[in-house]
């Protein structure tokens, strides 16, 4: 994928995690136990943090393009970490919460794929 298709999915989701955790924020305090609450809380956090890796990620593939795998593996961990995050929290089936630590493995070879990628000659 081009840089400008980095940037453009990371931006988007960007907007979408701001949106989650207003809506969290807001719409959710009142329905959600503390602990739901808290779980919404830590997906946006990761959800918004990575969104903003992949901006990152479209700046740094106008060099190297090697860092395109961290992009899908960023966006993987975005899908299945965050993701599986809101639905548990809304009350979405337990089969779910074994998708949570794949999403958080995706992000940790997201980030070892940058390590790579900014090593690589």
């Amino acid at each position: 994928m081009g840089s400008r298709t980095w940037i453009t999915l990371g931006a988007i989701s960007g907007a979408a995690a701001v949106a989650c955790g207003a809506f969290g924020a807001h719409a959710l305090k009142e329905r959600l136990t503390p602990q739901e609450l808290s779980t919404w809380t830590t997906a946006t956090h990761y959800h918004l943090l990575h969104s903003l890796t992949l901006v990152c990620v479209g700046i740094l593939s106008e060099r190297n393009r090697r860092v395109d795998f961290s992009g899908w593996a960023f966006t993987v961990g975005i899908l299945c970490f965050s993701g599986s995050l809101y639905w548990l929290a809304l009350g979405g089936p337990r089969w779910l919460g074994p998708v949570t630590p794949l999403g958080g493995l995706a992000f940790i070879v997201g980030w070892l794929g940058l390590l790579r990628g900014a090593t690589a000659r």
